[in-house]
């Protein structure tokens, strides 16, 4: 029987262990701190504790006292040894004499006599607690109680920390994740983006490698698009068949794909890497967006590896997040080309201005021309050759009329076109097309209704040309980013009510020296512009029997109204509107 002062030391020691999740948040710490009071309360020659490998399924030693240098690390089969038959039948056990049992695995020659204990935690066996004698016999029953109390204590510690593990993985990969979104989001080529995803998934997994496998057009075949880890192999290339890979399966079954050990399996993907920065475990995710397949991001490791639940969701949440990257960037790409249309359709209606313009100057004098050839009545002798030349001259002069005519009537085609529209449809689908350049220009955006419904009468395409112009306008004033306020309201006013609409910016404001002709055609204040947009915008806005002007503008921003004409009657709804807009 045990002392009072024995049983002193034992609830001592129970202290000290339970009192371990205080001192330390290290579990190897507190592993060795374990093994210390077990040692010495057990008068044991050595000692050891063992835990299950999730990876490998098999029995590390993680921490020991006593035994050879070498043994830390060591590995056991389930079932293997008495530590490995502790493990399997989760039972403890005493060895009074280890040289007489068939179980005994060699760790240290001189010792006699062993005692083993499972530490179980959630209905499994995570290790086996081991204490040595280098004297037969050395053990008894009470000494084996006594080993699972301490063991169970142990047990209870080391599980909290690693739960106060997981949860700082958990909080670490969070925030890896917020930094990813961060920072993919600035990026404004496909190729920097890319390599960005591999860096930030390579950071966040802890794995060896990472790569992007981008699908083809026609989606027969993956092509290497960026490679993480691997700086010995810059600039290496790779083209895969879906059907002759695993990364392949990845993308014709929509899932994530394993594999435990690619030196085993017959994937047929970065052979020569495989070998040369000894990967082991792969990780394959799908990059999906909206249903449409972009490619796949894989994970290396250089040690067998079993990728937890927990590590596949953030693995999936990263691809996630690239997809939505990627689209937002062609999305940005399609943009750009579309202010590049704009623009040059801007081009191609001032120069149907300008040739309306001339067309109406020259049609005066050229009828006076036409309607004086005509009086004079040239009639030559047939075989004159001047009777020939009045004749030609009459033929071109009808051409030249002709010529005129379809210039001048050109643009009334457009006249069918007008219908009744929502304007703040108008002004949503507008931002719609602009929202990633204003995001990735850093300029903040707030749009409000005052009244609804303004409905007007109009040009759906003319019209978003205008708030696009003007929008542009503003974002080129805020190179360095800003704010953007849109404010539509219903106006009274002499002619009948308007449907206003207030643009302001922070930008520096119109130089003084161009203010009052701000809206005169080729007038610009940029060594970039065309001095056509706010022509345009005014052209269009008189064409449907509205206007523009500068409200204010200094150093704290440009403020733009314009106004058009409302109408009665509601107008149909082109396509479904936001839950806020009118």
């Amino acid at each position: 029987m045990k002392t009072l002062e024995a049983n002193r030391a034992i609830v001592d020691s129970l202290y000290r262990i339970s009192s371990l999740l205080c001192r330390t948040d290290d579990p190897n710490i507190a592993l060795e701190s374990i093994l210390d009071e077990i040692f010495n309360n057990l008068d044991a020659a050595s000692a050891s504790i063992a835990l299950i490998n999730p990876d490998t399924n098999r029995l590390e030693i993680e921490v020991c006292k006593g035994l050879p240098e070498n043994s830390r690390g060591l590995q056991l089969r389930l079932g293997e040894g008495i530590t490995g038959w502790v493990a399997m039948y989760r039972k403890p056990l005493l060895v009074n004499d280890v040289l007489s049992d068939p179980r005994y695995f060699t760790v240290k020659d001189t010792i006699r006599s062993e005692m083993a204990v499972p530490m179980e935690y959630q209905g499994g066996v995570i290790g086996v607690v081991n204490v040595d004698s280098e004297k037969a016999h050395a053990f008894d029953d009470d000494d084996l109680k006594l080993l699972t109390l301490l063991t169970n204590e142990a047990t209870n510690v080391i599980s909290r920390l690693w739960l106060v593990e997981q949860l700082k993985a958990k909080a670490e990969h969070l925030q890896g994740l917020i930094n990813m979104a961060q920072n993919l989001g600035s990026k404004l080529e496909l190729s920097k983006l890319l390599e960005s995803i591999t860096g930030e998934a390579r950071n966040i997994m802890k794995c060896r490698l990472c790569a992007v496998f981008i699908l083809s057009e026609d989606g027969k075949t993956l092509d290497l698009k960026s490679l993480s880890g691997a700086p010995k192999i810059s600039g290496y290339q790779e083209k895969l068949k879906l059907e002759d890979s695993t990364v392949g399966t990845a993308i014709l079954h929509r899932k994530q794909i394993e594999v435990h050990d690619l030196r085993k399996s017959e994937e047929h993907h970065f052979i020569n890497i495989i070998q040369s920065e000894n990967l082991v475990s792969l990780l394959c995710v799908p990059i999906i967006y909206e249903d449409d397949v972009i490619g796949v991001l894989n994970a290396y490791t250089d040690r067998p590896h079993r990728f937890s639940n927990e590590e596949k969701r953030i693995f999936s949440t990263m691809a996630n997040l690239g997809a939505v990257a990627i689209e937002n960037l062609r999305l940005y790409a399609r943009v750009f080309a579309g202010e590049d249309t704009l623009r040059r359709n801007e081009r191609l209606t001032t120069l149907g201005m300008l040739a309306a313009e001339i067309a109406h100057e020259i049609r005066n004098p050229l009828t006076v021309i036409k309607l004086l050839f005509e009086s004079l009545d040239l009639d030559f002798k047939s075989g004159d050759v001047r009777k020939q030349d009045a004749a030609i001259i009459g033929e071109k002069l009808n051409q030249f009329e002709d010529i005129v005519s379809r210039i001048l009537s050109f643009g009334k085609s457009t006249e069918g076109l007008h219908s009744h529209l929502r304007l703040s449809a108008i002004i949503e689908d507008t931002l719609h097309l602009v929202r990633l350049k204003l995001e990735q220009s850093k300029i903040d955006l707030t749009c409000e209704t005052r009244d609804s419904p303004l409905v007007v009468d109009g040009s759906k395409g003319q019209l978003q040309q205008v708030i696009l112009n003007l929008i542009f306008n503003a974002a080129d004033a805020m190179p360095e980013g800003g704010s953007l306020r849109i404010i539509s309201y219903r106006q009274e006013s002499a002619q009948g009510p308007l449907a206003a609409v207030e643009i302001s910016d922070s930008g520096p404001g119109i130089p003084k020296s161009i203010r009052e002709n701000v809206f005169d055609s080729f007038l610009t204040g940029r060594n970039e512009g065309t001095g056509l947009g706010l022509a345009v915008v005014k052209r269009i806005l008189k064409s449907h029997r509205g206007d523009i002007e500068v409200m204010d503008s200094s150093s704290a921003g440009t403020t733009m109204k314009l106004w058009l004409p409302l109408v009665d009657q509601p107008a149909p709804e082109n396509r479904p509107s936001s839950p806020h807009r009118d």
